[in-house]
Parts: structure tokens; sequence; C-alpha cells
């Protein structure tokens, strides 16, 4: 394919032989030139139009400042979150502390403890040499896990302290229940447990308990905790008073001038149960005291004397 060059006045100044691959060749180059010179060119007139639009440009700010102000909420909330954690931590410590010094407190009282050597009302003694430099800061992190560890062995520690104190709980309540110590706050022993000379009739017979001699009118007091079983009045007891105090102890208190306690009463230590009087068969004021263990009447001395030592 030949190509002839004119120049303005028509006047042909040359010509350009092309054979036909070269003419495919060219063909094909226009072909793709022409979309991609388009689209470039529509590219740079939409950067034209955008860089001179400020409304589009102020459009692009408003929506980024949108992202950063949600990331900034997100932020705050997971922040907010970590410290919401931490006073919930904070919060069952203090509950724990409370519930600690509270029982040690009452343990320290049961047991007899001087209140000064395990004060639960202040922080516990400590010192030492100065340590060396800290490896790294602590972080908030470490900070809950440290919450979370030290929650872990307070809750140990009160699940040890509340065994403690069931277990010093049964002994003062083996105590309360177990007779000790004297049937009235004012008299004297008169007649011992045993065999001994029968004031009535003069002859050896055995007496089941022992007596106090005192006022009449003077208090008649239970030796320990129970629950009382009898009150009334009874052959040679005159107004009897019973109290059963479990583990098989029974105690028995007789020849009262006025009984001051009802069937199925709960009874105390050192509460009132009548008043000292020579009721049934009895020469003068005195009350008569029993001890029975598993139905057998014992010998009361031993736990007159026990509350003594």
């Amino acid at each position: 394919m030949d190509i002839i060059l004119l120049t303005k006045g028509l006047r042909e100044k040359g010509s350009l032989s092309l054979c036909r691959w070269q003419l495919v060749g060219a063909g094909l180059l226009a072909f793709f030139m022409l979309p991609l010179t388009a689209l470039c060119f529509g590219y740079l007139l939409g950067q034209s139009d955008a860089e001179l639009n400020p409304h589009a440009l102020q459009t692009e700010w408003v929506e980024r400042q949108q992202q950063q102000q949600l990331a900034l909420a997100d932020a705050k909330q997971q922040a907010q979150d970590n410290l919401n954690t931490l006073a919930i931590n904070v919060g069952r410590l203090q509950a724990h502390v409370m519930r600690i010094d509270a029982l040690g407190e009452r343990l320290t009282e049961m047991a007899g403890i001087d209140g000064s050597e395990f004060n639960f009302s202040v922080a516990p003694a400590q010192g030492g040499p100065e340590g060396g430099a800290l490896v790294r800061d602590t972080t908030v992190n470490d900070f809950i896990h440290s919450l979370d560890t030290l929650s872990l062995r307070l809750e140990h520690r009160h699940q040890q302290m509340d065994v403690l104190e069931g277990l010093l709980m049964n002994r003062s309540l083996q105590q309360a229940v177990s007779p000790q110590g004297r049937p009235v706050n004012k008299g004297w022993l008169s007649s011992h447990f045993g065999e001994r000379t029968d004031p009535f009739t003069g002859k050896l017979a055995q007496h089941q308990g022992v007596d106090f001699a005192g006022k009449e009118g003077s208090e008649v007091i239970s030796v320990a905790a129970g629950v009382v079983t009898v009150a009334e009045k009874r052959y040679g007891y005159g107004n009897l008073v019973e109290v059963n105090h479990g583990n098989g102890y029974m105690t028995r208190y007789g020849h009262n001038k006025i009984v001051q306690v009802s069937v199925g009463q709960v009874v105390e230590k050192g509460d009132v149960l009548a008043l000292m009087g020579s009721t049934g068969r009895s020469t003068g004021p005195h009350v008569h005291f029993e001890v029975l263990q598993n139905g057998n009447q014992v010998d009361p001395v031993k736990y007159i004397y026990t509350a003594r030592k």
C-alpha cells in the first residue's frame, strides 16, 4: 500500500509504502490507543474537577473525621469496659476483705487471743531493705491478672477460715452444753455424792447427787445450755427442774421453792431456773443437784470444779 504525501498547494511531496503486516499493526495500535487515551483523559478531567470542587473535598474530609470519631468512641468504650472490670474486681476484693476481717475478729474473740496481737482493723506490719530496680512498669493486663490472683487467694482463705470457724464453734458448743460449775451463785456444798447417813432414817444410804445449802429464795442456775424437760413437783425432789443438754448429759435441780422455767424452754448456761427452797424430802433450804450421763447418775463434783481450771 502506498501513501502519497501532498503539500499545501496539493503538490506531491513524497510517498510512503506500507506492506500488509505494517498496515495491520498500525490498525491494532490505533484500536488500542484510542480507548486508553480516552480513559486517561477522563481521569485527568475528573481529578481536575475534584481539585476545582471544594464541596467534594469537604465531603471527603467530613467522612474521614466521622471515621476517626467512631474509632475514638470504640477506644473510649474499650477503656470504659476495662475500668468496669477493674471496679468489679476491686469491689469483690473489698467484700472478701471485709468478710475476712469480721471473721478474723470473731475467731480472735472466740479463741481468747490478745486483740492487739491480731488487730484486723489495721494493716499488717511490713518492712525490709530496699530492693533492686523494677524490670518494667506494670501494665493494665498485669494489674487485672494480679487482682484475679489475689481474689482467688482470698476466696481460698475465706473457705479455710469458714472451716476453722466451724471447728471453733463446735468446740464452743461442746463446752456450752457440757455441765460445768456450781448450780448456785451463793451457797456452800453441804453434802457429797455417794454413801452417807440418811438425815431422816439415820441409816446408810446412797446419795445420788450433791447438796448446796443457802438462803431461801437464792437463785438456782443452769450449769450448761439445754432444754427444760421437767418443771414440776416430784416425789422426794419437791419442785424439780430437769434440763437435757444433749450428748447424753442431763442435770436435775430439786427442792426448789419456786420454778421459773417451763417444759420445752431453751436455757443458756447461767440462766435462772428456780429459787432455792426446801420442798419435798428436805431438812432446810438447799438445792439437790444431780448430773446424769447416758441415764446414769455420776458424781457432779468433777463437773463443778472443771470450770475453775
